[in-house]
């Protein structure tokens, strides 16, 4: 999956390929899924969620540059999978989940792997999680018309937040920067994600 699907379009980081090459995906999928778990596709979770394909995880996984010491907060567990291959690139992740089922799901797999720097919890993800902040990277996986002015206002200084914005055909995966007081958008690629769901005019 590494070598074939990840390194061959481009993801080059060291530290990302190996997270990738750790975290057993196949535990965050369902049993009839299993044999599919590392193919080149997103696999549908319960809820009508998806986990997204390796090669979406390794890049805005890369597009943090995260170096081992930061505090990175998910928006949108999901599988738990992307938390999870955070959680061996950085210091201590924080991810909120809107729907009971999966983030009882995710938590089982997150304790069985023993993979405890993963904080996670209930509640709507456009909000943020205001009593940890700031986080030096925010990472949301799923799609809105915009970037939620809370995370912009949770995110360190600096600061790196990846967040796909669109409707619910063409959504553009967005890496935000802010530096020096500064914060800048730049355009990564064109992708589809599930709807983020919350107060702020997402629509499921």
């Amino acid at each position: 999956m590494v070598h074939e699907q990840i390194v061959a379009r481009g993801v080059s980081d060291q530290r990302t390929l190996e997270a990738m090459a750790t975290v057993p995906r196949h535990l965050f999928v369902d049993d009839a899924m299993r044999a599919r778990a590392y193919g080149d596709y997103p696999l549908p979770i319960a809820a009508g969620q998806t986990i997204s394909q390796p090669y979406i995880v390794a890049s805005m996984t890369e597009a943090l540059q995260l170096k081992g010491s930061e505090r990175v907060l998910e928006i949108g567990t999901g599988s738990g999978y992307q938390a999870a291959v955070l959680s061996r690139l950085c210091e201590q992740v924080y991810t909120i989940e809107r729907i009971n089922t999966l983030l009882a799901s995710a938590r089982k797999v997150f304790d069985a792997l023993r993979y405890f720097n993963i904080v996670a919890k209930l509640d709507d993800g456009t909000m943020g999680w205001p009593e940890n902040a700031p986080y030096d990277a925010i990472i949301v996986t799923a799609g809105g018309p915009e970037i939620p002015q809370p995370l912009i206002d949770q995110l360190a200084d600096p600061g790196r937040l990846i967040i796909p914005v669109g409707d619910q055909q063409i959504q553009e995966l967005q890496l935000l920067t802010k530096s020096e007081g500064e914060v800048r958008v730049e355009v990564l690629s064109s992708v589809r994600f599930v709807d983020l769901i919350g107060q702020h005019g997402w629509s499921g």
